[in-house]
């Protein structure tokens, strides 16, 4: 019995590569107070949330509520040179800040310099993308990327030139999207697929991690499951539309009553964003039914002590419920008023669940039969 643990651990060891990732506390704490309502004037909206459809049509961003948000490290080039990234699912491309960026953003982080690496290849091709406000330009180049161990060959990753004021406060340098093909720049592969391509992953799948209580501990697995990572059974989602990682919910209830998406709506699993970010009228139904209001700088609050008695917010997906508690939904600063964890989008057609609910349940985004995978997360 115990030669069978020892082979099922080598073989979980040599399968599965994991990278650790850091937990950063939000702006609105890392800000001095006096900053704060100038810095939200100035950059109204969040860098983490993405457009609900593809390039050419215009959704309305979400409200910056500088919130936390985690990142890992890899490095590009040979010799390599690191950079910190949010892993993210929401979106599909890989992009750095280049040397050659003359905006503020770009010299207030560590920046790719294209002479100072081998094997990397240039070209004219723009690379040029929003995250809400937040606006990066630049152009695509290809060069080794290595996460962990792994080391993709020939990687297409963006160049920033230019990149929006906005980006200059954020603790990561760039962004390495984990959505589908589908929604990246040009004809290029994501890294994930060129990680399946080249033969570097035995599974066709990765998962997420996001610790609640420290600021490390969080992970993202690539090519394999660690179960420690969570409690019972994985339920199985199938993805409704294959671009971003999108499935369908049956509905949105409170205390038994469904307070939002009757008869089923599409929502999208999204590390990138810190929320939960759904249509203007039901959320604003949400904020109602928790007495929330909001407060001189629009933002909606609701007195700490009536945390214990709020209820849980319940997504049911694929028949399963997923219970959100005020606990994970409403979040404490240092004040006697505590602000909710969502937040409404007049003109967003899909909900995106971000980091509030992915930190409760461990989640695996599987490519080979296009399915997530949901368990609760270890505490």
């Amino acid at each position: 019995m115990r030669w069978i643990v020892f082979l099922s651990l080598v073989a979980l060891s040599e399968c599965l590569v994991t990278i650790p990732l850091t937990k950063v506390k939000s702006m609105r704490q890392s800000l001095r107070e006096d900053l704060l309502k100038d810095y939200l004037q100035r950059h109204p909206y969040s860098h983490a949330y993405k457009f609900l459809s593809r390039e050419g049509a215009t959704f309305q961003p979400m409200r910056n509520y500088l919130d936390l948000y985690y990142f890992g490290t890899i490095s590009i080039g040979t010799p390599p040179q690191e950079f910190k990234v949010i892993f993210d699912t929401g979106s599909a491309d890989l992009w750095v800040p280049s040397i050659n960026c003359s905006s503020l953003a770009c010299v207030t982080h560590k920046a790719f310099d294209p002479q100072g690496s081998s094997t990397f290849q240039s070209t004219a091709y723009p690379f040029d993308r929003l995250y809400g406000s937040a606006r990066v330009y630049g152009l695509l180049g290809y060069d080794d990327v290595r996460i962990g161990d792994l080391v993709c060959k020939s990687q297409a990753f963006g160049l920033s030139l230019q990149s929006s004021l906005s980006l200059e406060y954020v603790a990561f340098d760039g962004i390495l999207g984990l959505a589908y093909p589908s929604l990246a720049v040009g004809d290029t592969t994501p890294l994930f697929d060129s990680m399946w391509k080249q033969g570097l992953i035995s599974e066709n799948l990765f998962a997420f991690y996001l610790s609640s209580n420290e600021k490390n501990g969080s992970v993202v697995m690539f090519g394999g499951v660690d179960h420690s990572y969570y409690r019972g059974e994985l339920q199985w989602v199938p993805v409704s539309e294959q671009g971003y990682w999108q499935v369908t919910v049956d509905s949105i209830s409170m205390d038994g009553k469904v307070v939002a998406c009757p008869g089923s709506c599409q929502a999208i699993l999204d590390t990138g964003a810190s929320l939960l970010i759904g249509p203007t009228n039901p959320i604003l139904n949400i904020l109602r039914n928790i007495s929330a209001q909001a407060n001189s700088t629009s933002e909606y609050v609701v007195r700490c002590e009536a945390i214990q008695s709020l209820p849980d917010i319940v997504f049911t997906i694929n028949g399963v419920a997923y219970p959100v508690p005020a606990s994970a939904y409403m979040r404490r600063e240092q004040t006697s008023m505590c602000y909710p964890n969502f937040y409404p989008s007049k003109r967003a057609r899909h909900w995106i669940l971000g980091d509030v609910f992915l930190r409760l349940y461990f989640t695996v985004f599987n490519r080979a039969n296009n399915t997530i995978g949901l368990a609760p997360a270890m505490a």
